[in-house]
């Protein structure tokens, strides 16, 4: 879809970055509007041009460096070799996954108002990629009227031929499907996605066998983000070399950063991977309201680990140098919290978030964010002790790596680091832990 060339060469140029995500072209949500700018011409190449294979199309994605998107940040051609060798009569399914219900993320649902062709066309060749007869875009039940824009769309591809039987003649043929969720956080897990889809209650799969060998009705299924799929037209129609030199080297790639909380600007702003968090926050989104000064950032969604205003000097976000600082990427959902922030407070809200989101399958995860949720409570409503806090960290080391999924892990993660670093705080609303004195003490010398 040629609307801008894209071209930047590394993060320090973000400046000079022209958007190809979400280029600023009026009414790029309509066919008629995405076909005039290039819509849908990568999948004609891909369909039409011989050398262009199924083959040919994933190593081209593996040679872009792309990583997902959704949290994971997985080599997504590498996740499309997972899927076992074509068999007629085993049929393959695609799950494209815009649940998007984490808070502090919001950059999937602006792919889905303003380009969803990008997001159909990048479905349509991952289908073609695997031999998927049969794709589905998962979308949170909460995006009611995205769910209703897309669906109008989708039935404009669907006269069009883009999509359905015999594509442009090709012979190649796959459906496409909008499922609407329940409103469920669990539901962004992959395997929860999956049973929602059959219908069944949405509980996390024990893997393995993992979806690419058992996926939706026991078939081979791959799933991938929203904005993963949005960027596979890009890299067929411009390269994976050029998309390979945007941004981090290792991580690369334009990013649709999600930023909310106490800026001045807060909105969806696509840049190239590696951009320093300082840029984003002073000069994108145009500093701290209220001239205050910054407190806290959470880089990725509320699961991912806080970091001090003092932690985050020369900090670019991309994989290895949020690591390198004591966080991870996530989803790109930046949470700016400025100087009069309440921790506490903050923290209450997001363990009440994870609580009610537990699906209850596994013990530590259904009793743990309940305790967790309940120890913060009292220590916000100033009936803590200073023994809450080592307890705090204590279930979540119970709760860490001990369930079918990773949403205890979410859940842990966000007490665990505000604690550690912000602990002075915590300590200022708990009460003096009462300890026991030895009646010994007590006897006259």
């Amino acid at each position: 879809m040629s609307v801008s060339n894209g071209s930047v060469s590394k993060a320090g140029d973000w400046r000079s970055y022209q958007r190809v995500l979400l280029p600023p072209v009026k009414d790029l949500h309509k066919l008629e509007v995405y076909e005039q700018h290039g819509g849908y011409a990568s999948l004609r190449k891909a369909l039409t041009d011989p050398a262009w294979t199924p083959q040919a199309v994933t190593e081209e994605v593996k040679k872009s460096g792309l990583k997902g998107r959704g949290g994971a940040g997985f080599p997504t051609g590498l996740k499309w070799t997972f899927m076992p060798p074509v068999n007629p009569d085993v049929p393959r399914f695609l799950c494209c996954n815009g649940d998007e219900s984490e808070p502090g993320t919001f950059k999937d649902r602006q792919l889905m108002e303003y380009n969803p062709h990008l997001v159909f066309e990048g479905m349509i060749l991952a289908s073609y990629a695997m031999s998927v007869k049969t794709s589905y875009l998962y979308v949170r039940g909460e995006y009611a009227d995205w769910i209703s824009h897309m669906e109008r769309e989708l039935e404009k591809l669907y006269a069009k031929g883009y999509v359905g039987k015999n594509i442009m003649g090709t012979g190649f043929s796959t459906d496409l499907v909008i499922h609407k969720g329940a409103g469920a956080y669990i539901c962004g897990e992959e395997s929860s996605l999956m049973e929602s889809l059959e219908g069944k209650r949405a509980y996390p799969r024990s893997k393995p066998p993992f979806p690419a060998q058992r996926g939706i009705w026991g078939y081979p299924t791959t799933i991938n983000n929203v904005e993963t799929l949005a960027c596979v037209p890009l890299i067929l129609e411009k390269g994976g070399d050029w998309y390979a030199k945007i941004g981090a080297e290792k991580h690369p790639g334009p990013v649709l950063y999600g930023i909310s909380g106490h800026v001045n600007r807060p909105g969806v702003y696509e840049y190239p991977t590696g951009m320093l968090i300082s840029d984003l926050i002073y000069e994108v989104c145009g500093g701290i309201r209220g001239g205050k000064k910054l407190k806290a950032l959470v880089p990725g969604g509320s699961s991912t680990p806080v970091l001090r205003a003092d932690m985050i000097d020369g900090v670019t976000m991309d994989a290895d140098g949020l690591r390198a600082a004591g966080s991870m990427m996530g989803t790109a959902g930046m949470l700016v919290l400025d100087e009069d922030t309440d921790m506490v407070s903050f923290l209450r809200r997001i363990t009440h978030f994870y609580h009610h989101e537990s699906c209850g399958q596994c013990t530590p995860c259904r009793e743990g964010t309940g305790w967790l949720e309940n120890i913060v409570t009292r220590i916000d409503e100033g009936e803590g002790n200073l023994r809450d806090l080592d307890l705090l960290l204590d279930l979540c080391s119970q709760m860490e790596g001990r369930t079918v999924c990773a949403l205890a892990d979410a859940a842990a993660w966000p007490v665990r680091y505000t604690v550690e670093r912000f602990r002075s705080e915590f300590e200022a609303r708990c009460r003096p832990s009462l300890v026991s004195v030895p009646e010994t003490a007590a006897l006259p010398a």
